[in-house]
């Protein structure tokens, strides 16, 4: 057994063959390394009976021989070993120290360290698999869905013509077989499921730890991004200084949150910001994409690098009236695995993935992120899922680049820098070959790549789990491939992917189908190689057909009845979930990636940068004011809005009713479609942590800014040039303009917001024209301009409502309306509302903006209706 002499930042040991050694920053290792990079028990060297063995014990950020990040492989003199960075990380140098026969020769041992070898991993045997999917294949060919012979687990409700499948002829697929599935999916603990079905995994504390912390009475674990910590986590969701762990006086440990942006976890709850809390041993500890546990004095790691099992057990959801949109749905998805879910129109899809994802949960069962329960810890577990609906989450207006940049800009800590940020996108556009297109504006692009730039998006967090809504609707069949494709490649570079779609052309592609039947059970789940032949047709028309046609059939009843159910879901509950002790009540706010205040800037420029980028929209922004603003010059009024020689000028009522109605217009035009254009952005923006006050005011400061820019307008060109009162009641006689067109500019910001009311009320951008139109219409009848409200009993009161009723008044009481346009019934009963006084006018505009605010309110309760479930509560 030879020695080995190993070299590292100048000095020398010789290691003994008959015991191991740890590399790391334990002081109370055998080879101290004090380097950030390097974890606190890295790796180890010993001999394996006929070399030298060196096994990294899950390191943050690594081992690596000639470049190539290692697990275990065999070593020698002439070897050399980085930790924690493959360049310019610690070097540890191997020579020699002959001993006798057994002597290493460098020359001898090179060889072993051309290439690093993964550590082997025992195969499964598949023999079992393979004959029990070929049993249960030859069980179900003959029974064709639903035949009358076929002895179902209930009594049927229909009969079905049998349609035999062609005997023996077994379609070639990609990701096809039986005996291919078991040996792609071995049951070793890793979280797939027990011998060959895969189920939901093993709880989430029986994986083998990535890495060992040791803690230390008296001494403070930091955790971050930064080099300087204790415990450095390469994760851009991570803060730079994010929390740390120490000791209490009586022997406990404690964690605390050091105010980190995405928040630090006790069992899936956030902390309060800077708070702290006692774990113990059954807690987990969530910091980005890591977990912690604490094990006696050390600290076991946990990396999310995808490898995590997802399951739904007993999914059921009701809706008003008892009626069950999904009844009882259960299966378990293997990890790095590729899943689709199909189905007719109304067999809850949709449904389906939402409560999957959190957006609205099940009445009923659970879904199991690696045995944890999503529902209860979605806070930490939100950061880890990706979803992308059907429609785009981008602004098409933006480039590539430039959306990404905003949405990363949203999503990291703020503490990120601008070169971590490029870096991670530039990483995400080279993955998936968008590269080429950054520069393109979104609206350039085809379908296709539309939908790899929203897959981009959710890239940049690096989730482990990843949902798309009917990816590929509206491609051709061409892109629809391509599509198909980059998710396979997604599951294969080691990320689990459900996909939801209506084609069936590239379901080879898959690792598991599921099928839906109406009324929202399941009908199938298992290899898509193996579905027809499930159901006894010969293509995806004829069984949708046999869905149509006989919806009272029990498909939920056969499929727990058949032998695939066996195979690939009758263990779904054999693994208990984790459970975990809630948090108080007080420390369950959810954090957000960056402040309030930093979101609010980076949502102000990026909406700027979409208005930017349509010109025809801005171009339109100062046509509609000044062509609105015109229109009121077309009334003939020989005194403007000074009273004529008889003291009566009617036409003032006139072109305060046509400026009013001009900044009505334009203020809610401005705002009508703005939220249900980006409610999908906004839906998925929300679930990764986007303040709702932060969206809301960024619409309200931009359109606000934008709409009393044109209340100017029209009041510039309407007052300019028109005769006005010698004497203002506020601003005097030197800009009683000014105090005229105050009135308009605050009437069109309150039109702005009922516009934002619109928005969020309707469902599709089609109805928010009519109603526009309605509302505009309401305005010039409550103006009090075209027949008396003072003394209609509600009718007057009903007026208060209106931001027309306030802004005429306002502007009318500096005009003397009541002086122009008296009563035509009673020329001795003035409106209060236009009395020529200071303080009135004061009442008017304060009424104006008051309504305004109201209707802010009202939106941000509007909103709450448009993201997660879990979120609200």
């Amino acid at each position: 057994m030879p020695e080995l002499v190993l070299e590292l930042n100048g000095r020398t040991w010789t290691l003994d063959p008959s015991r191991s050694y740890t590399l790391g920053r334990d002081p109370q290792g055998d080879l101290v390394i004090d380097d950030a990079r390097v974890s606190w028990r890295h790796a180890t060297i010993s001999w394996g009976g006929r070399s030298w063995v060196i096994e990294d014990h899950g390191s943050t950020n690594g081992t690596y021989v000639q470049g190539q990040r290692i697990h275990q492989m065999e070593i020698g003199p002439g070897s050399a070993v980085h930790l924690g960075n493959a360049t310019d990380g610690p070097r540890v140098s191997l020579t020699g120290a002959a001993t006798g026969a057994g002597a290493y020769s460098a020359q001898a041992a090179a060889p072993q360290a051309q290439q690093p070898q993964p550590q082997p991993q025992p195969q499964p045997q598949p023999q079992a698999h393979a004959q029990g999917a070929q049993q249960a294949w030859q069980q179900q060919a003959p029974a064709a869905a639903p035949h009358p012979n076929w002895q179902q687990p209930q009594p049927p409700q229909a009969q079905v013509p049998h349609q035999q499948p062609p005997q023996g002829h077994v379609p070639h697929q990609q990701h096809a077989s039986a005996q291919q599935y078991a040996q792609k999916v071995p049951g070793q603990g890793d979280g797939g499921g027990a011998g060959v079905a895969p189920g939901p995994g093993p709880a989430y504390g029986d994986r083998s730890p990535t890495t060992f912390h040791q803690l230390a009475l008296g001494r403070v674990m930091r955790i971050g991004r930064a080099l300087e910590n204790e415990l450095v986590v390469s994760d851009l969701q991570v803060s730079r200084h994010h929390a740390e762990f120490h000791a209490t006086p009586d022997g406990r440990f404690e964690i605390r949150d050091l105010g980190s942006h995405n928040g630090t976890y006790v069992n899936g709850q956030p902390l309060a910001k800077s708070g702290s809390a006692l774990i113990g041993p059954n807690d987990i500890v969530g910091v980005g994409h890591s977990t912690f546990r604490l094990v006696g004095d050390r600290l076991e790691e946990f990396v999310d690098t995808g490898e995590v099992s997802f399951s739904a057990r007993h999914l059921t959801v009701t809706v008003d009236g008892g009626k069950q949109i999904l009844k009882d749905v259960s299966f378990g998805v293997p990890e790095k695995s590729l899943i689709a879910v199909i189905g007719p129109s109304g067999s809850g899809k949709s449904t389906l993935l939402k409560a999957l994802t959190g957006y609205r949960p099940a009445n009923q069962g659970d879904v199991l992120y690696d045995n944890r329960n999503l529902y209860k810890q979605f806070a930490e577990l939100r950061q880890r899922i990706g979803l992308v609906p059907q429609d785009d989450i981008l602004h098409k207006e933006l480039t590539v680049r430039t959306a990404l940049k905003y949405a990363a800009k949203l999503r990291f800590p703020a503490d990120t820098t601008e070169q971590e940020r490029e870096a991670r996108i530039d990483e995400v556009l080279g993955e998936l070959k968008l590269d080429i297109h950054k520069t393109k504006k979104i609206t350039a692009l085809s379908g296709g790549q539309r939908k790899r730039v929203s897959v981009a998006l959710e890239l940049l967090t690096k989730p482990s789990l990843i949902f798309l809504d009917e990816p590929t609707s509206g491609l051709d069949p061409g892109m629809d491939r391509d599509v198909m494709q980059l998710l396979r490649g997604l599951a294969d570079d080691g990320r689990t992917v459900l996909v939801v779609t209506h084609s069936v052309a590239e379901l080879a592609l898959c690792d598991k189908l599921l099928v839906m039947a109406p009324g929202g059970s399941v009908a199938y789940f298992g290899p898509p190689e193996e579905a027809l032949n499930f159901f006894g047709y010969e293509t995806w028309a004829d069984v949708f057909s046999a869905f149509e046609n006989y919806r009272d059939y029990d498909w939920a009843g056969r499929w727990r009845g058949s032998q695939h159910y066996q195979l690939y879901a009758a263990d779904i509950d054999a693994v208990a979930a984790q459970s975990v002790q809630m948090p108080p009540a007080q420390a369950m706010r959810q954090p957000k990636p960056q402040g309030w205040g930093a979101q609010l800037w980076t949502l102000i420029r990026r909406y700027l940068s979409v208005i930017a980028s349509d010109k025809g929209f801005m171009a339109l922004m100062v046509i509609l004011p000044a062509v609105l603003g015109g229109l009121s010059t077309a009334i003939s009024s020989d005194y403007g809005l000074r009273p004529s020689p008889r003291g009566v000028n009617t036409s003032a009522a006139m072109i305060l009713l046509i400026m009013s109605i001009g900044a009505c217009f334009a203020g809610a035009a401005n705002s009508v479609r703005e939220l249900i254009k980006e409610r999908v952005i906004y839906e998925r923006e929300r679930a990764t942590g986007l303040s709702r006050s932060a969206y809301l005011m960024s619409k309200v400061i931009v359109l606000g800014l934008i709409t009393i820019v044109q209340g100017a307008i029209i009041g510039g060109i309407g007052f300019g040039l028109r005769d006005v009162p010698d004497e203002g009641l506020i601003f005097g006689s030197s800009l009683v303009r000014l105090e005229l067109t105050l009135p308009i500019m605050a009437l069109g910001f309150t039109s702005m917001m009922f516009g934002l009311i619109i928005s969020s009320l309707v469902k599709t951008a089609e109805k928010t024209m009519p109603l526009l139109v309605m509302f505009a219409i309401i305005q010039v009848v409550f103006t009090g301009c075209l027949f008396t409200l003072n003394g209609q009993v509600g009718l007057n009161e009903f007026s208060y409502l209106m931001p027309s009723r306030w802004a005429v008044a306002a502007a009318g009481t500096t005009a003397q309306l009541n002086v122009l346009f008296p009563n035509q019934d009673d020329p001795t009963e003035t409106d209060p509302l236009w009395d020529h006084e200071v303080g009135q006018w004061l009442v008017d505009m304060g009424a104006l903006l008051a309504l305004g605010a109201i209707c802010g309110v009202i939106v941000a309760r509007l909103l709450r209706r448009h993201e997660p479930e879990v979120m609200r509560k």
